[in-house]
Formats: structure tokens, C-alpha cells, sequence
């Protein structure tokens, strides 16, 4: 890492408590030196999932605008969205606030738009699939690029992570993985719970990129540029 960012602080905000868990490694490895505020509302995805896939209750928008008010007025240098369902959100509050807004899965969805044409998205929450796939069509139409998608749902995967068999949903996704990559030039994980799986992805035919990764390579790029 180049520059010290002793002294920055990033605000986060959670729509369940599985991203807290998940993104700590990430947290550890790129941006060690940052203070951290956690902001999560389990109610978000709780309220989300109930509401069915393509379909976000209107109130959540108005919370993640409220908890990035309350961010800014503790003085936080930047805010990250950490939910991949209600991504939308970082969009309609950026005009809200003064602090600059990131989103977890973008910076993924703009690697993979450059890796080549055919992308696999691959997903364990159906609510987060259309929201994904949008930002994966944002990304490519302001590269100038077009895309062909391959979606693949493993909801099974979820129910085993949210039991906490974390080891039994790598292995689904594993699987699915293998399977896709036969299709695809890249794979992008839809969701930050499924960074679990970064590490047994060494030998994949295609590239697999999750958001943890280049989420928190671009956090720290973004702080790294704050004068």
C-alpha cells in the first residue's frame, strides 16, 4: 500500500449483519489503517426479500438517504453501500449528501465489462439478480460495450451460508462455477457473502472476480485521492 490513510474514516452501510462478517478480511488487507463505522439495518433485506425479486420497498430508499445523512454528520470521508440488492440506493442519495457515495459491486461489474463480452453472474439471493444485472448493464453501455449475460441463481447456496455451512455453500457455488465457466469469458459473484469463496478459486477456466476485492481496492483508491 502507497499512501497512509491514518485519519480517514469510511462509513459503511449494511442492509443484513452478514456483510459486517464478510468484508473484514478485505477490510484488513487494503485499508487497515481506516477507521470504520458500521451502519446496518437488518430490516433492509429482511423487508427486501419479502417484497420479492425486481420489487424494493420504497422505505429502504428512504433509510439508506437517512443513515448516509447521519454518516455524513459524523464526519465520515466516504460511504460504501454494501447491499447488492437495493444498489439503486447509491444512486438516489448521492445528490442527498455532500460525501462521496460508493458502491460495493460496481467496480467488479466494470472489470468484468473489460474482460470480455460473455459475463456469467452468478447469484445465491434471487432478490439481488435484477438490481445485478442492471449495474452490470450500466457498466457496460458507459464502456461502449455490449454484453451477453448468463445469470445462474443457486439459492441453495444462501440457506447454507445463512445456516452458517459455509463450507457446503462453497461447494455449491464451486460447482456452479465450473459448470458456467464453460460458457463465459468472466464470473462475477453478486454478492459479498460469496467472497467466502475467493480463496478456493485459484485454478478457475475463466476469471472469477468477487466484490470484496476490487470494492475495497477501489475504497481505498477513492481515500487515497481525497486531498
Amino acid at each position: 500500500m502507497s499512501m497512509d490513510l491514518s485519519g480517514k474514516t469510511l462509513g459503511i452501510i449494511h442492509a443484513s449483519h452478514i456483510t459486517i462478517q464478510a468484508m473484514e478480511p478485505y477490510i484488513r488487507e487494503y485499508i487497515p489503517e481506516v477507521e470504520i463505522m458500521h451502519l446496518c439495518d437488518d430490516t433492509i433485506q429482511r423487508d427486501n426479500i419479502k417484497a420479492g425479486a425486481g420489487v424494493i420497498p420504497k422505505v429502504n430508499y428512504f433509510k439508506f438517504a437517512q443513515y448516509a445523512h447521519n454518516l455524513e454528520e459524523a464526519g465520515v470521508d466516504l460511504i460504501l453501500l454494501a447491499c447488492s440488492t437495493f444498489n439503486y440506493a447509491a444512486e438516489l442519495g448521492r445528490p442527498l449528501v455532500n460525501t462521496p457515495i460508493a458502491q460495493i459491486d460496481r467496480p467488479m461489474m466494470e472489470k468484468a465489462v473489460r474482460t470480455g463480452k460473455r459475463i456469467g453472474l452468478l447469484a445465491t439471493l434471487a432478490t439481488t439478480v435484477p438490481s445485478s444485472e442492471r449495474l452490470l448493464d450500466i457498466a457496460a453501455a458507459e464502456a461502449g460495450i455490449q454484453i451477453e449475460r448468463k445469470t445462474i441463481l443457486c439459492s441453495e447456496a444462501f440457506e447454507e451460508y445463512s445456516k452458517g455451512n459455509i463450507a457446503r455453500h462453497n461447494e455449491i457455488l464451486v460447482e456452479a462455477i465450473d459448470r458456467l465457466s464453460e460458457e463465459v469469458d468472466c464470473i462475477v459473484m453478486a454478492q459479498l457473502s460469496m467472497s467466502a469463496l475467493a480463496p478456493f478459486l485459484k485454478d478457475t477456466r475463466v476469471p472469477v472476480y468477487n466484490s470484496g476485492e476490487t470494492g475495497f481496492l477501489r475504497v481505498r483508491e477513492m481515500l487515497e485521492n481525497m486531498e
